[in-house]
């Protein structure tokens, strides 16, 4: 019995680790996210966005934004500095964004990733009143921009 014990706790102790460092998870700055993320800030500091891509930000004026990414991600350490970049320069005012961190199961704490049916990050969902207008996921076909702002 005593040998099972020891087992047991042995065999637990990865578990023990893997949730002490299982990734940030919920709603974040763009400035926490920048600051506390390297991957990110690189990103952000080496995009240049071109004038015709700032331009076609404007049409996301009045739109609601939700970002869902993981802070672990590849891809969303590639896309969603882009779009901080994006929506800087462009001066685009939405009527809100939300920047939502996920975990490795893709889930978060308040249930807005699952309301999304997220499957992929990043996820980019532009609303209007509420209502799904387009969704960006993983990886723009053109730039990501022109994806936000397609049928807009």
């Amino acid at each position: 019995m005593f040998k099972q014990l020891i087992l047991l706790c042995a065999l637990s102790m990865p578990l023990v680790s893997c949730a002490a460092t299982a990734p940030f998870s919920g709603e974040i700055s763009t400035q926490a996210l920048l600051s506390d993320y390297d991957k990110f800030n690189k990103q952000y500091n080496a995009f240049t966005p071109t004038e015709q891509d700032i331009a076609l930000m404007q049409k996301l004026a009045g739109k609601e934004l939700i970002v869902l990414f993981g802070t672990w991600c590849h891809d969303s350490q590639r896309e969603v500095p882009k779009l901080i970049k994006l929506l800087e320069e462009s001066k685009v005012e939405l009527a809100s964004i939300d920047y939502v961190a996920v975990g490795y199961n893709k889930r978060d704490d308040a249930g807005i990733a699952q309301a999304h049916d997220l499957q992929y990050t990043p996820t980019f969902v532009v609303k209007q009143n509420g209502k799904e207008l387009v969704r960006v996921i993983e990886k723009p076909t053109g730039t990501l921009a022109q994806d936000l702002t397609k049928g807009l």
